[in-house]
């Protein structure tokens, strides 16, 4: 959520910043209830200010056998007053805040404007691998193989869904243990949440209510399931006050991901490219303001090795604003070269929500020097999401004979070089 105090004192500022995403604001009526909102209040506390005073006299008035009636009365209209303005102000709180809740975060500065058409490759790792055979795509390689069951994952669930087998089932291990064990050698606290979470962490994450038809709800508990692991991870620290000294907070999860992923399927995104459940390893970490942007690369730098050391050809892109989720004010994604769709798919988004999320969750810090409390930073990054990564290596690593080579630093997970018929 933005803070108000910036729209009312930065108005153009921000109306302007959420151009870059495609979005028009007109704060009139926002700031409008605002302004009644704060007039209203300094009313009660006049009302109240003079209720206290009067109330404290009325004891000592009656010691003198003054008649009080008629002040009882009115200390009593007070009161009714004092009532119906906060029932006028609650009113106003709530409406402020359907409006609020609706506001997307706003880019960084240097974070261009427009939609995905404006994304801008950063680097490029690897070569594109290039093969003297007739080469085929992940679904015909992993069902030859035996290693994912298309056929059956639909059967038990529908659509968009899969199982792995064999050597399938090893290879998707081998890639979480492979992401574990190089984040906990980077000192980041390995968490393991619930994947039933309440509303508020889907409100204080940015993806309720705007997004909140995109996940799988528990009706009947007002509940629903993580669509990914940052949905928890983002509230932890949710109502609390960290000491500064204690920042930042790193973490990372492991989760599979539950996605409704509304709309039509395009041809190209059949097998595990696009799916209603995926595993995924999180990163998290809740910064000092003034760190933020430097843990935000640190994170880009972390998924970047994950995938150098599975020997893949990716690139790093930076997002155009509009491209940039709800709740997020820079985003870099690590993009995974798909040899049969000839286009690169995402497998990481790092992103910086700054303190759009801990104003949603009320989650400040400490300052050692002033006593202030300020709104921490929040970042995420994925570390990896496998979906993609698994149909990566098994159409980047095929070999003429139709086998596949398993990534060096996965071999000891796997305890082959290849995964043959």
């Amino acid at each position: 959520m933005l803070d108000i105090n910036r729209i009312r004192n930065n108005r153009e500022e921000v109306e302007k910043a959420l151009l870059k995403k495609n979005y028009k604001a007109d704060f009139t009526e926002l700031l409008n209830m605002d302004s009644l909102r704060r007039s209203r209040i300094f009313e009660v506390e006049q009302m109240k200010a003079k209720k206290n005073v009067v109330s404290a006299d009325i004891p000592n008035m009656k010691k003198q056998g003054m008649d009080v009636t008629d002040l009882l009365e009115q200390m009593k209209m007070l009161s009714s007053s004092i009532s119906e303005l906060e029932k006028d102000i609650t009113l106003l709180e709530v409406q402020i805040k359907e409006i609020m809740d609706y506001i997307p975060n706003t880019p960084a500065e240097d974070v261009v404007a427009g939609d995905e058409t404006q994304n801008m490759p950063v680097r490029y790792h690897g070569t594109k691998p290039q093969f003297d055979f007739d080469t085929k795509d992940h679904v015909t390689l992993c069902d030859a193989l035996g290693i994912i069951d298309y056929k059956r994952g639909v059967k038990l669930s529908g659509n968009g869904y899969w199982i792995y087998r064999n050597e399938g089932a090893l290879l998707e291990w081998a890639l979480l243990n492979y992401f574990i064990t190089e984040h906990i050698k980077d000192g980041y606290e390995f968490i393991l949440p619930p994947h039933i979470l309440n509303q508020e962490c889907g409100y204080t994450a940015g993806q309720f209510p705007k997004f909140s038809e995109d996940v799988y709800k528990l009706t009947e508990n007002d509940q629903f399931l993580l669509p990914t692991a940052e949905t928890a991870l983002i509230n932890l620290h949710r109502n609390e006050v960290l000491k500064e000294e204690d920042l930042p907070k790193k973490y990372f999860a492991y989760t599979p991901c539950y996605r409704k992923e509304a709309g039509s399927y395009r041809a190209e995104e059949r097998g595990m490219i696009r799916g209603h459940q995926f595993n995924k390893v999180e990163m998290f970490q809740y910064t000092l303001p003034e760190k933020s942007e430097e843990a935000l690369m640190e994170m880009v730098s972390k998924a970047e090795k994950l995938m150098n050391g599975l020997g893949l050809h990716f690139r790093l892109s930076k997002l155009a604003a509009a491209d940039c989720s709800f709740a997020m004010g820079k985003t870099y994604d690590i993009e995974v070269w798909i040899p049969s769709m000839g286009i690169y798919k995402e497998v990481s988004s790092a992103s910086n929500a700054y303190d759009f999320q801990a104003i949603r969750g009320a989650m400040r810090f400490k300052r050692t020097v002033t006593g202030k409390n300020e709104y921490l930073h929040t970042l995420n990054a994925s570390g990896l999401a496998t979906s993609r990564v698994f149909p990566a290596i098994i159409e980047q690593n095929q070999n003429r004979d139709g086998s596949v080579t398993v990534p060096e630093v996965l071999k000891k997970w796997i305890g082959k070089d290849k995964i043959s018929i």
